[in-house]
């Protein structure tokens, strides 16, 4: 009896420690999954709340990032870098300049004398034609274009046996539209030119401002008769390319 009852004994004896690991094993597993949970809370509250996010730059930040990507772009293609800092001065409000147009024009005076102006920037006459401007871009001058009459024009000195030959040429600084207008009233021009001639006296030839005198009458009576046909004349200066009296 005494034999079978220590054999129990024994039995128990050995599971006593194995039963007394298990608590531990339970109390490391637990704190393990309390770190692990807390360890993801606070991660997952960072990720939420955006602290692992790249924070956006402000207005400032992305101009200056932007000059800064101009400046490296510039590098890299060979040119040089814009300087932050304008060197231009801002406009004086004292300045006694006028602002520029949007075409960047001088404004135009109110009070100025300059006569109007076509569509091709040519000056125009009150009368209506456009003058010529020369090409020269240093010239303001117009451009002087001359027409020979056809046929010579003879005629009787008044109260005088002698007989007066000359050749006319006209001068004007407007367009050939003049010039069309004498070819085309030619007939008529002529015969106001022969009236003005065969008024000349013999008196008249030896006066130093004669020819000067009868070129005036002579472009004033052209001009007239223009006036009349074509409501325009453009004859500026008659000229003598040839005179001759006999």
């Amino acid at each position: 009896m005494a034999k079978t009852a220590a054999a129990p004994a024994a039995v128990g004896g050995e599971e006593a420690p194995a039963k007394s690991k298990k608590p531990i094993v339970l109390i490391i597993a637990g704190v393990l999954a309390l770190v692990i949970i807390i360890a993801g809370t606070m991660v997952g509250t960072l990720f939420i709340t955006g602290f692992f996010s790249k924070p956006q730059p402000s207005a400032e930040q992305q101009l200056l990032g932007g000059g800064e990507e101009g400046a490296s772009g510039a590098d890299a293609h060979g040119g040089k870098p814009a300087d932050a800092k304008s060197d231009k001065k801002p406009a004086d409000p004292k300045s006694d300049k006028k602002p520029a147009d949007a075409k960047g024009d001088k404004p135009a005076d109110a009070k100025g004398d300059k006569k109007p102006t076509d569509a091709k920037g040519d000056k125009k006459p009150a009368d209506g034609l456009p003058k010529l401007n020369k090409k020269s871009p240093d010239s303001p001058r117009f451009e002087y274009t001359y027409h020979q009459l056809k046929r010579d024009f003879l005629s009787n000195l008044m109260s005088s046996k002698k007989v007066m030959s000359v050749q006319i040429s006209v001068m004007t600084r407007y367009d050939e539209r003049v010039f069309e207008n004498v070819d085309k009233h030619e007939a008529a021009l002529r015969s106001v030119i022969l009236d003005v001639l065969r008024q000349t006296t013999e008196a008249d030839l030896v006066k130093p401002e004669f020819r000067k005198d009868l070129a005036i009458k002579l472009r004033d009576a052209i001009n007239s008769l223009l006036e009349k046909l074509e409501d325009f004349g453009g004859i500026e200066e008659v000229f003598f390319t040839s005179f001759v009296v006999q």
